[in-house]
């Protein structure tokens, strides 16, 4: 049903309040979807310093468009700082949220144990911080702290935030039913 209105008293225009009600209600959706999504944990990945290697920084800014809508965000931190400093700087900055460190000797999931972890995390009202720590790993500064690992295999710090990723992209499938996992 459409009622005539003038603009500003002037200019006659006319109201369908069925598309009015339509649009009203769309938006009352994308702001519950909202605040929900808000309250939700998201995962935040911190790295240290900026991929030099090609292919890893194609690779991290591959998994990171495809995990924007997915409430995972990348922070890329200095890599001038050492580990301690890196470490003591994520953990200021994010407060009471969860912190887990990428370490060799971290508890070590397949792919479907590690996308219940991630769903878990996501149903979380905090945050979750995955920290991939520099060239030389964390030491003694992390080892009081709670850690994953990616498998008992050595890896460059650059190509364990692109396997982090990839498993956090598998996670995401995993959960929503996609074709991507085929485990």
């Amino acid at each position: 049903r459409a009622f005539p209105l003038r603009l500003n008293g002037h200019h006659p225009i006319s109201i369908d309040t069925s598309a009015t009600a339509d649009f009203l209600d769309a938006l009352r959706t994308a702001q519950v979807a909202e605040r929900t999504r808000s309250c939700m944990g998201r995962i935040v990945v911190h790295l240290h310093g900026v991929a030099k290697n090609t292919s890893h920084r194609a690779s991290i800014s591959d998994y990171s468009a495809r995990l924007r809508g997915e409430g995972v965000r990348i922070i890329e931190h200095s890599d001038r700082t050492t580990a301690q400093d890196y470490l003591e700087g994520v953990l200021r900055s994010v407060g009471n949220d969860s912190v887990m460190l990428l370490q060799e000797s971290g508890e070590m999931h397949d792919s479907e144990a590690f996308a219940l972890a991630v769903g878990s995390w996501r149903l979380s009202r905090e945050e979750t911080h995955l920290v991939v720590g520099p060239a030389d790993g964390f030491g003694d500064v992390g080892a009081d702290r709670k850690s994953i690992s990616l498998g008992p295999l050595t890896m460059q710090h650059e190509l364990a935030a692109v396997v982090l990723l990839e498993q956090l992209y598998r996670a995401t499938t995993i959960l929503g039913g996609g074709p991507y996992h085929r485990g």
